[in-house]
């Protein structure tokens, strides 16, 4: 079993594999493990996904929202807390459980081409600057999502928008147990965030559709409020429209594909640690168990819900928004706060049934998007 990539969901899926007793090599192009820094925000899931080793990559935990729009703001408790992590320490951690379970990791070697075989798979790699050829049955593809694993099987590629977050000190009013979400939609269909990973210092970030555009309104809403950078953090990440396939067949051999490399993102908040981890259970599941587990269907309806989600809210206009916080009322804000957002299915019933105005602001929103306007979802 060759797995291409230590990313999360590589490794993640490495030590799954590797512990229900199969032989697993992950094929990492880097010369050593450094992953680039990225300050990332999870629900507590993460903690029942990893258990105790999920205390090696948290900063701080979050126990409240605050909502702003348009001069209104709202702001939501949290039940069980958010947990903000580092993935430069997250991947390490990660890549230590996956060989404590058996898996062994081969540096310096980057992925060229697949084929079939008599048996399974041919694969081309590049190792220490010498072209090689392995074998296996079985390929998981998890090299983010412009996968070379994906492209070289036949899956069409994924879109992609940017994600630019810059390192600023804690401004003095923000709590370090609260994040802080900014809707512009002149600025953004998605949202501004600021989450504190100390009681010093906090990542202020947005997500947009232009990278040029997305990072010059981010240096202005840091100048508006008198913010200076740090340090900078980027990243492309997977836009979900529509579920993907996490197997093909090749010859005789199986390709899958994990996390960004399948598109498993909350595009309603492009998250995709949780959801990737997800999948990587449920390709690691199908893998040793040899045939197709309920955890790929359940991850297909959660993805299917947060589309529907972004679909509603990508077209709305400051007013939509502005209504929608006042929309938040006690009850409303309850289950926002009992439920995370990687139950968005009964997260989203139980938000529509304490408030059924919400409806009508959501059809309005869809029928925004088909009235005409420039962006498109």
């Amino acid at each position: 079993m060759q797995v291409v990539g230590g990313s999360a969901a590589g490794f993640y899926a490495a030590a799954q594999i590797a512990r229900g007793g199969k032989r697993v090599r992950v094929l990492e192009s880097m010369c050593e493990l450094q992953p680039a820094p990225r300050t990332l925000i999870v629900t507590n899931h993460f903690r029942s996904q990893l258990g105790a080793s999920a205390n090696d990559c948290v900063l701080n935990e979050i126990r409240r929202f605050e909502l702003f729009t348009d001069g209104r703001s709202a702001q939501v408790a949290l039940a069980k807390p958010d947990l903000i992590i580092e993935r430069a320490r997250l991947i390490p951690s990660l890549a230590r459980e996956a060989q404590q379970a058996g898996a062994r990791i081969s540096f310096d070697t980057r992925f060229l081409s697949l084929s079939p075989n008599a048996r399974g798979l041919r694969l081309e790699v590049e190792s220490g600057g010498r072209q090689e050829e392995l074998h296996a049955a079985s390929v998981v593809g998890a090299d983010g999502a412009s996968s070379r694993v994906a492209r070289a099987a036949g899956w069409p590629a994924i879109e992609t928008v940017p994600l630019v977050q810059a390192i600023v000190r804690l401004p003095k009013d923000c709590p370090p147990d609260t994040t802080r979400v900014w809707f512009v939609p002149d600025d953004t269909p998605y949202f501004y965030w600021l989450i504190p990973e100390s009681h010093e210092r906090g990542a202020l970030g947005i997500i947009g559709e232009d990278r040029r555009e997305t990072a010059r309104c981010l240096a202005a809403f840091l100048e508006k409020r008198g913010m200076e950078p740090l340090e900078w953090q980027g990243a492309r990440i997977p836009v979900y429209r529509r579920w993907v396939p996490v197997k093909r067949k090749i010859g005789k051999g199986n390709v899958y594909l994990v996390g960004d490399a399948a598109g498993q993102v909350k595009v309603s908040t492009i998250g995709g640690i949780v959801t990737g981890f997800r999948g990587a259970q449920a390709v690691a599941q199908s893998i040793l168990r040899k045939g197709r587990g309920g955890e790929l269907l359940a991850l297909r309806r959660e993805l299917s819900t947060h589309w529907l989600l972004r679909r509603t809210m990508h077209h709305f206009q400051q007013r939509d928004y502005s209504r929608l916080v006042d929309l938040l009322n006690a009850s409303t804000r309850e289950t926002l706060s009992e439920i995370t957002r990687d139950e968005s299915t009964r997260l989203l019933w139980n938000v529509l049934r304490r408030q059924p105005q919400l409806v009508l602001l959501g059809l309005r929103g869809l029928l925004l998007g088909r009235s005409g306007s420039k962006r498109s979802f």
